[in-house]
């Protein structure tokens, strides 16, 4: 029998996960001082007060504000390495905040003749040393708050213009100078100032003070009693409640780290309670946190920049997000019915479940404050000012709460967190708009699509790939949002023009591998979170979470080669490619774990096993692939090949079970306490 660690609290689990220092006692009060001044400066340019125009009458102004405030907090709260984590704020660290406040203030207050004067181009020579200092220190905060893979990344492709038209034939460009390339990357607006920064002052800000609002307030509580009331008692009923409550949590908060932290300290134990081994809990966990933030009505930061990239509103987006988040989390529920199915894993008492009157009556209002998110983004199109409201009517209702009523303590809380979770973004963003500038400066991103579909040989299938391959990679050494920016600059245009796919299908297929090496090893960022939650072995819980999660592999291919997935289409197509879809998952999520609801256990005994799964693997993958198009076959010949696999697949399994000798019934592995 191994040994495991003991589970973590939540606070040991962030403390492992985060590098972020505490504070010295006269500071503390910084970061909730700084998210204060941000929600004024951000609600004044939203809803065009008036009051702040000082920083808000440009939008640029407004902007650089926004960097000038957040990036400081980055050098008091990152340490410049893990071993000093636990030491009080050096000096250099107070003296690298004050030069980046200075700094990003200079160019505040010359925002103006930034603009007008053309700075991008041709600057004054202090505008020039501001530009070079802003430059390292964007790229230190990255490090710091991101880590050293996207410090290097955005470090070299921010001197890519310096050498461009030294380096190899498909990637030169025209090249610029040290003092050119800094100034584009300052002062142009497709830089640092690019997209990436416009999201998230624009669009992003509002949704994560609606999460960390929202989990303050008893959200992530009220979401899993919910949960654990409604399947608390069926088989296998807390993997299932972590599915629940994670997918609702998650939906909104945006984070799938926070998410495993919030959620998985309350499912994890009730998984191992039933007979579930440390690390398959902790994949469970993992899955549902992954997959929450990829779940409208929230997907994360990610999703708002897509949104800015393709230039439609947010809620196309979240539209677009439904269905496969739909199958994704169909997928992982069948999966683990079909687990507790064939180890005979209970629920749980009823008698000591919470009851769903109380827990209804005491957070009715988290559901009702949900529906008015839902209610702006999709039907008002109001993205931008939507979470505001949701947020300003949840604090509210939140003080009749005599459970989760605030006093001023909670609310420093939230505040501070909010800040933490800002700083942490915009280090990153800003690092990664100079990853963006550098190809528009140097002209590379017109041309980088044609290389890459000069590589492919045209091959659409070929092209895929390569992107499935490159999102994945990037995804394991940058952020999620790093890589999806990177990749909607460079590749997405290759795929939509030499392959002729959705725009829509193709940037929702760049998120999607992006977002799977939080599942995957080597760095499978969620699922070693909830192993730290559930005392488990690292990397035994990515192996677990990896299979767990194994329909969103093949997902995203779905969705790009019939667009009627992300509703793209007429009403009639997009319920019949769904129906389709959903038998092809609900028989390989079956496979993946042997049990299929209706015929029971694949085969009994190892050869009938292993030919009886496989067949309803493959049948199962006929009936979710769409027919024509650079698929070969039609759909009616997918069908009957995948009939001609499940019928037989049926057949020998029943007929293994009838002849199979009696035995025990299989219990759940033991090998993982």
């Amino acid at each position: 029998m191994t040994t495991a660690t003991p589970p973590a609290s939540p606070q040991q689990a962030k403390e492992k996960i985060t590098q972020i220092r505490t504070l010295p006692k006269p500071i503390r009060w910084l970061p909730g001082a700084i998210t204060t001044v941000l929600m004024l400066m951000t609600l004044d340019y939203l809803f065009n007060i008036g009051w702040l125009t000082v920083v808000t009458g440009l939008e640029t102004q407004f902007y650089y504000a926004v960097v000038a405030l957040l990036l400081p907090l980055v050098y008091l709260l990152w340490p410049i390495s893990a071993a000093a984590q636990e030491r009080p704020v050096p000096w250099y660290d107070y003296l690298l905040s004050a030069i980046t406040l200075v700094v990003g203030g200079y160019f505040v207050y010359y925002a103006d003749s930034i603009l007008q004067r053309g700075w991008a181009f041709a600057a004054p020579d202090t505008a020039v040393v501001a530009s070079y200092a802003y430059w390292l220190l964007i790229i230190e905060a990255a490090r710091r708050a991101g880590g050293w893979p996207i410090a290097i990344i955005v470090s070299c492709f921010s001197l890519y213009p310096l050498v461009a038209d030294i380096v190899p034939g498909p990637i030169q460009a025209f090249p610029s100078s040290l003092e050119e390339t800094a100034m584009y990357h300052t002062m142009s607006t497709e830089s640092i100032m690019g997209v990436p920064l416009q999201a998230f002052a624009g669009l992003v800000i509002g949704f994560l003070v609606f999460g960390v609002v929202l989990q303050k307030s008893g959200g992530g509580k009220f979401f899993i009693n919910l949960a654990f009331a409604l399947l608390g008692h069926v088989r296998g009923g807390p993997a299932k409640v972590s599915i629940f409550s994670s997918g609702l949590m998650g939906s909104m908060s945006g984070s799938v780290i926070s998410n495993v932290l919030t959620t998985g300290v309350l499912s994890i134990p009730a998984m191992r309670r039933i007979g579930m081994g440390r690390s398959f809990s902790g994949g469970v966990e993992a899955c549902a946190s992954t997959g929450g933030v990829l779940m409208p009505p929230v997907m994360g930061a990610t999703a708002f920049v897509m949104a800015m990239f393709l230039d439609v509103p947010y809620s196309a987006v979240a539209l677009a997000a439904v269905i496969p988040s739909v199958l994704y989390f169909l997928g992982l529920f069948i999966q683990i019915d079909a687990y507790a199915a064939r180890h005979d894993i209970k629920g749980l008492p009823v008698v000591e479940l919470p009851s769903l009157w109380q827990t209804l009556k005491e957070g009715w209002y988290f559901i009702f404050v949900f529906a008015l998110l839902v209610w702006m983004l999709l039907v008002m199109q109001r993205e931008a000012v939507a979470p505001f409201y949701a947020t300003a009517l949840l604090l509210v209702l939140n003080q009749f709460s005599r459970h989760n009523r605030w006093g001023f303590k909670e609310l420093g809380e939230t505040l501070s967190s909010a800040a933490k979770l800002f700083a942490e973004l915009i280090a990153i963003l800003a690092g990664v708009g100079m990853l963006v500038g550098a190809l528009s400066m140097t002209g590379l991103s017109g041309t980088i699509a044609n290389d890459f579909i000069h590589i492919a040989g045209g091959s659409v299938p070929l092209l895929l790939i390569m992107g499935a391959l490159t999102s994945f990679v990037l995804g394991i050494g940058m952020t999620v949002t790093a890589a999806y920016i990177f990749l909607a600059v460079a590749l997405a245009p290759a795929l939509i023009q030499g392959g002729g796919l959705d725009p829509m299908a193709v940037h929702m297929f760049i998120l999607y591998w992006g977002m799977l090496s939080f599942i995957t090893p080597p760095v499978a960022l969620g699922a070693f979170a909830a192993a730290t939650v559930a005392g488990a072995r690292p990397m035994a819980t990515g192996l677990q979470a990896m299979r767990l999660g194994s329909v969103i592999y093949f997902i995203p291919f779905l969705f790009v080669l019939n667009p009627a997935l992300i509703m793209q289409g007429e009403p009639l197509q997009i319920g019949l490619v769904f129906v389709q879809a959903l038998v092809g998952i609900v028989l390989f999520a079956s496979a993946m774990q042997g049990y299929l609801i209706g015929v029971g256990r694949l085969g009994v005994g190892a050869l009938y096993e292993i030919v009886v799964r496989g067949l309803v693997l493959v049948a199962g993958l006929l009936f979710a692939l769409p027919g024509g198009g650079m698929v070969p076959l039609s759909q009616v010949e997918l069908f009957g090949f995948a009939l001609a696999a499940l019928v037989p697949a049926v057949l020998l399994a029943r007929w293994s079970q009838r002849h199979a000798q009696p035995r025990a019934v299989s219990m759940p592995p033991t090998v993982d306490p």
